[in-house]
């Protein structure tokens, strides 16, 4: 199937982005993390590309949106309402500055929320690990504290942050979900359990056991249970969940002082609604 025209014109904007950009601590989350993601010189899939190609008008969340990275493309689909979840100050202003600066101004498709997701409304506490007084905004979580991993090298520091459920913002149109949230997926998709069930969007998760144990086990299994098919990519083969390997594709630090990673770190997931699994998942394979 050939891509269609506004299809291949945003997935050459996100590779041209990239040219000559300078790096921000999430760029250079994805240039650490992205080397290991590719496996004898063939980059595998990325969410941008996968949402690209599975795009159908409507709402588009993205949680953990950081400094934009992925907001913008979002935002830039045709038909696309956006909102963008940033619990981190200093990042949850650089995505304000990014989305300015790619369209003008604030763009009236895209809202974004200075809080993080999870299965209660409240108020929760973001850790983020600073590293040699550099902060590892990439780290930043709700889901832990850090406290094993205080040394001479690394401290914590604090946000006392918000705390919504997605169910609660009663979307009708959710087409797509982004998650990238250093631990805390399990309890964003148990407060977005009545949004997925209803509006069956497409989901992109990063999931680590280095920032939860058990987690590559308990998220794709709610997810099963609520219809959907948990895939990765490698190589430019789609696998099932039963596949990885996690000794091999999953080995990794949680000490924000330690980088060392499998190769290849398998880190990002996709889920597809069972429903339309075949034909979405037919469609990814004939655009690789």
């Amino acid at each position: 199937m050939e891509a269609l025209p506004w299809v291949a014109r945003i997935i050459a904007q996100g590779a041209r982005r990239g040219e000559g950009a300078r790096p921000s601590p999430r760029h250079d989350r994805c240039a650490r993390l992205g080397a290991t993601h590719r496996m004898q010189g063939r980059a595998t899939l990325d969410e941008i590309t996968f949402h690209t190609l599975l795009h159908r008008p409507g709402t588009l969340v993205d949680v953990g949106a950081h400094d934009g990275l992925i907001t913008v493309p979002l935002a830039r689909l045709p038909g696309s309402r956006v909102l963008a979840f940033e619990p981190l100050p200093p990042a949850f202003a650089r995505l304000q500055a990014a989305l300015r600066e790619a369209f003008g101004d604030a763009p009236a498709h895209v809202e974004c929320h200075a809080a993080a997701l999870g299965d209660q409304a409240g108020e929760i506490t973001l850790a983020m690990p600073v590293l040699d007084g550099v902060a590892q905004e990439q780290w930043a979580s709700t889901a832990k504290d850090y406290a094993a991993h205080l040394s001479a090298r690394v401290s914590v520091q604090r946000f006392a942050v918000p705390l919504k459920r997605l169910d609660d913002f009663a979307i009708t149109d959710l087409t797509a979900l982004k998650v990238d949230a250093e631990g805390a997926e399990y309890e964003i998709l148990r407060g977005a359990r009545e949004t997925l069930t209803r509006c069956r969007p497409v989901i992109t998760l990063e999931v680590e056991e280095r920032h939860r144990e058990g987690s590559t086990w308990a998220v794709p299994a709610y997810l099963d249970a609520l219809g959907y098919d948990v895939l990765f990519e490698l190589r430019g083969e789609w696998f099932p969940m039963g596949a990885l390997d996690r000794p091999t594709m999953q080995r990794a630090s949680p000490d924000p002082s330690v980088f060392e990673a499998s190769d290849p770190y398998v880190f990002v997931f996709y889920a597809l609604p069972r429903e339309h699994a075949a034909a979405m998942l037919a469609r990814l394979r004939t655009a690789a």
